[in-house]
């Protein structure tokens, strides 16, 4: 079992950064891929940004590409969302996600845990 915890949502400008952070706990974080996740109200969920086990690969959606790079501190337990330039339609709840695959995979049912999520709205 692995709890996860995300934290650093927030409402911001267009244009503006945040930084999302997921803590996780239970078994070891390494041997897990993680994703972020968002869902915006009425849309359903959709893949933002995966990382490997290690961190050497990582993947993205094309509409953040450039603008948001995930990361993860092996040692930390915890991996990162970093978004600058922020957009209003970046607006959603933002979700990590812990899978137990030795690859990125990119659709929800495909990962095993998952955080309660953390709210980024970015006004226009």
């Amino acid at each position: 079992q692995v709890q996860l915890v995300e934290s650093g949502g927030g409402l911001v400008q267009a244009g503006a950064s945040l930084r999302l952070s997921c803590a996780a706990s239970g078994r070891t974080f390494s041997n897990y891929v993680m994703a972020w996740f968002r869902q915006a109200p009425g849309k359903e969920r959709e893949f933002v940004a995966a990382i490997s086990r290690s961190g050497g690969i990582t993947s993205y959606v094309d509409s953040v590409k450039g603008r948001f790079t995930i990361s993860r501190d092996n040692a930390k337990n915890t991996v990162y969302l970093q978004m600058n330039s922020l957009k209003a339609e970046d607006t959603a709840v933002y979700t990590c996600a812990a899978g137990t695959y030795d690859s990125i995979r990119f659709p929800p049912r495909e990962y095993d845990y998952w955080g309660q999520g953390t709210q980024v709205t970015v006004s226009s």
